[in-house]
């Protein structure tokens, strides 16, 4: 409601001021027909130094083209209003969001400590406790170093450690610590296909990829998760196939969904926080490596598939990958002098 009545206005006035616009043209062109019908009857009794049937068809002509002009420089103008606009909704919602994020552990770690200091809580119950504010310190952390390392990698201040791997293993493996870190069952993963292929590789960043990936198929999951991974080698790319049996995503949301704080609503979405960040962030990620990410979706309630593509080292980009390597073994030999 309040997106609405934050439109309404400047919607109101683009459409008063076009409404102007085809006024005057209007106006314009009927002064136009006007004069013809006046120049066709009494025409030869007015003397042509008066007026000039030229100058009025160009007067015409350059009045049309300065209304046709304005209007388009309003339509621009409106165009960008509305997407500045956008990104101040989606910014409070991110806000929001991220607030609720970072409260419900801190509330959660306050509630620990507090029942630690006034009861005497026995020993079973402490190591409880501790494991779970561990836990909640833990997400507390990653949210954090999420923000940051969005804004370095826009900023190019994120620092990777590239590496020459065979890209199948490395996938396989990521994708079984995710699955750990989320505690899947072992049958709720299934893998097929190779790509047994070199590819220049951070783990670390990678990992950062597939726990976000792993995160929203269980997110948005109504039934038990189910993964399915499937890699693959194209002529000058590996590409990792990663799907889920999900509430699946509209053809419309599948553009966006990679934009910066997007998030998907509706009545069939499950209620779950988040920042909005996790798919803008895996898509720099991927962009970084020389690669590309893109979803598909038969529609909603028929899954996801996200599918990620990586160059074969020495096949593609070889400039752009060794240019890679180069500044990974720079900022290594610039750590170890540090050191």
């Amino acid at each position: 409601m309040k997106k609405n009545r934050s439109l309404f206005y400047p919607i109101f006035i683009f459409v008063v001021a076009q409404v102007a616009w085809f006024l005057v043209i209007g106006l314009w062109i009927a002064r136009y027909l006007i004069n013809n019908i006046i120049f066709e009857q009494v025409g030869d009794n007015i003397s042509p130094q008066l007026i000039s049937k030229q100058s009025n068809i160009l007067a015409l002509i350059g009045g049309l083209i300065l209304m046709v002009s304005v209007s388009v420089a309003m339509a621009l103008i409106f165009r960008h209003l509305t997407i500045q606009l956008k990104l101040t909704h989606m910014y409070d919602n991110f806000i929001a969001n991220v607030t609720h994020e970072l409260k419900s552990p801190l509330a959660s770690i306050q509630l620990y400590l507090e029942t630690l200091k006034a009861r005497n809580v026995p020993a079973f119950k402490q190591h409880e406790f501790m494991g779970s504010m561990i836990n909640d310190a833990r997400r507390l952390q990653y949210l954090i170093e999420a923000i940051l390392d969005i804004s370095g990698l826009e900023q190019k201040k994120f620092v990777y450690n590239f590496q020459v791997v065979t890209a199948g293993p490395v996938f396989k493996q990521l994708v079984n610590e995710a699955a750990t870190q989320f505690k899947l069952p072992e049958e709720s993963i299934t893998v097929s296909g190779s790509a047994d292929y070199p590819c220049v590789i951070d783990r670390g960043a990678m990992r950062i990829v597939f726990n976000n990936l792993m995160d929203n198929a269980i997110k948005y999951s109504k039934t038990p998760t189910k993964i399915f991974l499937h890699l693959s080698r194209h002529p000058r790319h590996v590409a990792v196939d990663f799907a889920d049996q999900g509430i699946g995503i509209s053809h419309k949301d599948q553009k966006k969904i990679f934009h910066k704080f997007h998030r998907i609503y509706g009545n069939h979405i499950p209620s779950v926080k988040g920042t909005g960040l996790g798919l803008s962030w895996a898509k720099e990620i991927i962009k970084a490596h020389g690669g590309k990410i893109k979803v598909h979706s038969e529609g909603v309630g028929m899954g996801s598939t996200f599918t990620i593509e990586l160059p074969i080292y020495q096949t593609a980009k070889k400039r752009y990958i060794k240019q890679l390597l180069r500044i990974t073994k720079k900022s290594r030999g610039d750590t170890d002098e540090q050191e």
